[in-house]
């Protein structure tokens, strides 16, 4: 746990010791034992962190080495640096058991090359100051956060973007195009941010800032480094194996830990893989809503049972969650949606004491075990639709509309009207939360184009002739999936709000090594004749198969039924903080709300949930102060 932040070419800067410590104290939570700064003519690296043996700075952050040529701040774990290390021990005198050497003992080696090597999940700043070149990366999937701005020929840099407004005096607003990511998708896809003048060094990459130049490079991707399989070997053995070392790897931790235990078959074999690997007694915990969840109970009960885990049942009291609504808004850098049943849960869980915990997060997205791979398959056999002409197509989705007016028909309204039944067109519309046309209502945003992330990104990546498009069908929507929705919400959230409640997210799931081999693999292997058949088969006898059958259950709070009763007056005020924006037009908003209050009301809470998470974030971010 902990946080960077920095500035390059300060010197036009006053006070900026103050102000870099301004930019630590807006990111304590993320490491609240330990603050400090190095400063020389060109940069000034801030650190936020944990207490390590003693509160020392020759053995915390920023890191300077040995020879006072390199200065490090990192965020993170790497999983393989004992590894590294053997390979190092002969030509580096290690002085400490911190990572942070280790990084820099490496990169003195391999240049910034060194992060093929690494993996983990990271994000960190490194000052080379013999070549005057300031290094930002991230990890593989962005797990990790790194926000900059850039200012004249400075340039900012913070894992939150709280701490770069505390730093940055000068007015930074929503951007249009953020704003409608965010009603398109409910979240804004790296490397935008919903500020103007705010980005995100993206996943897999690194930026290059020195004298000669500023580039950012891309450093991996889910392609160049395997090719799809037609009769892979073995391939059962090789992902089981694969599973298994992920798993040793992020069990190692210096502090209280255990694994999310939901009951489901991802996160039950988990719990089968670290009992397999660990010679401790695993930890394990399943959250459930008070007086609710009887048979994820059961479920979850009979997997401790089986592998005699240290098992904890906490509850979640909904009255609690209801009374502190508007804690985790305090923390959100982006208006997000999922973000707030992580953070009671991760709350809950550090109440426990619990400081790590391995989360099955990224097993849907690589299994096929999200509705989205079915709703493809049943794209795909629809392909005859268009050899109907434009005209036609429009207006059956029009009476398609008319007839039933819930967001799936107002999805197949909007994919009927494409240009191509292809999946870089259609899949952006599947993950949408209000579609064009409903935009257009709420706003004043017209002849909304295709030209979003989701679209660019699979037309650049998995269309013909690119990089990815000689995939499986499973394995472009695994890509796709990764990219955008994981990436985006599941990933950013789990992160955010675990590092509010001082509780680590590791997700074996997301090792690259198990990624590149499952995406590789053909799509007989993974159909869903039952859901994550690919999982299920290759861990035969980890799991009671009465789980195999069992239909999912999501853990869910009761959104639609508080929306309209508990949280009713706290949503209507949100909602009526949207008119900080002059695009929205707050009489089909306002119209929108009402309409959604209505018994058997045909409006998404999904949607109603997004205008309110919105509106609340922005009164919390641009101080709107209602009576």
């Amino acid at each position: 746990m902990s946080a960077i932040n920095g500035i390059f070419n300060h010197n036009s800067y006053t006070d900026l010791d103050n102000k870099v410590k301004l930019m630590n104290s807006s990111n304590s939570h993320r490491g609240p034992d330990f603050s400090n700064i190095y400063l020389d003519s060109t940069i000034c690296l801030g650190y936020n962190g944990i207490s390590l043996i003693e509160l020392d700075s020759k053995i915390n952050q920023p890191f300077i080495s040995s020879d006072k040529k390199i200065v490090l701040s990192y965020d993170g774990v790497i999983y393989n640096l004992l590894e590294l290390k053997k390979e190092l021990i002969n030509c580096y005198e290690f002085k400490t058991e911190l990572q942070s050497e280790v990084i820099i003992a490496a990169y003195q080696k391999w240049g910034i090359e060194v992060v093929h090597k690494f993996n983990g999940m990271f994000s960190f700043a490194l000052w080379d100051k013999t070549k005057e070149e300031l290094y930002l990366c991230r990890d593989r999937f962005g797990i990790k956060p790194l926000y900059y701005l850039e200012d004249n020929q400075s340039l900012l840099f913070s894992s939150s973007i709280k701490a770069l407004k505390s730093f940055y005096n000068k007015e930074i607003n929503v951007k249009e195009d953020g704003l409608l990511d965010f009603l398109q998708y409910s979240t804004i896809h790296q490397p935008n941010t919903i500020l103007d003048k705010v980005k995100s060094i993206p996943r897999a990459s690194f930026l290059l800032i020195g004298n000669q130049e500023t580039k950012m490079f891309e450093y991996w991707n889910l392609f160049e480094n395997s090719n799809p399989i037609k009769f892979p070997e073995e391939p059962l053995k090789k992902v089981k194996k694969l599973i298994l070392e992920s798993v040793e790897k992020r069990l190692v931790s210096d502090d209280v830990n255990g694994i999310f235990l939901s009951g489901e078959i991802n996160s039950s074999i988990l719990v089968a893989a670290a009992s397999k690997v660990s010679i401790d007694k695993i930890n394990t915990f399943s959250v459930f809503l008070k007086e609710k969840g009887s048979e994820k109970r059961k479920f979850s009960r009979l997997v401790a049972n089986k592998y005699k885990t240290n098992h904890f049942e906490l509850e979640l009291n909904l009255d609690d969650i209801l009374h502190q609504i508007e804690e985790p808004f305090n923390f959100m850098d982006h208006p997000s949606i999922e973000g707030i049943s992580t953070f009671f849960t991760s709350k809950l869980l550090n109440e426990k004491g619990f400081k790590m915990a391995l989360s099955s997060v990224g097993y849907d997205e690589l299994f096929a075990g999200s509705p989205v791979f079915k709703l493809v398959l049943e794209l795909e056999n629809k392909k005859w639709l268009y050899s109907f002409p434009p005209q036609l197509r429009n207006i059956f989705g029009k009476l398609l509309k008319r007839r039933n007016q819930s967001l799936k028909s107002q999805k197949l309204a909007e994919i009927l009207n494409l240009k191509l039944l292809e999946l870089s067109y259609f899949y952006p519309v599947l993950r949408k939360t209000f579609t064009n046309n409903s935009i257009n209502d709420l706003t004043d945003f017209r002849n909304i184009s295709s030209d979003n992330y989701p679209f660019n990104w699979a037309l650049s990546e998995i269309s013909y002739k690119n990089r990815g498009s000689n995939y499986p069908l499973f394995s472009k929507i695994s890509a796709l999936e990764i990219e955008t929705y994981l990436q985006n919400i599941l990933i950013r959230d789990k992160e955010q709000m675990g590092m509010a409640n001082f509780l680590e997210n590791r997700f074996p799931f997301l090792d690259h090594n198990l990624v590149e081999y499952i995406l590789s693999l053909p799509d007989g292997l993974k159909h869903p004749n039952y859901s994550k058949k690919l999982l299920i088969d290759l861990t035969n006898g980890w799991i009671p198969e009465v789980f195999i059958e069992r239909k999912k259950m999501d853990f869910l709070l009761p959104w639609e039924k508080w929306m309209k009763n508990e949280l009713s007056s706290f949503c209507e005020k949100s909602i009526s903080n949207l008119e900080y924006y002059p695009t929205f037009n707050m009489r089909e908003v306002n119209l929108l709300w009402k309409e959604f209050l209505k018994v058997n009301s045909n409006v998404n809470w999904l949607q109603i949930l997004s205008l309110v998470v919105l509106g609340k974030w922005t009164a919390i971010n641009f101080s709107i102060n209602k009576s």
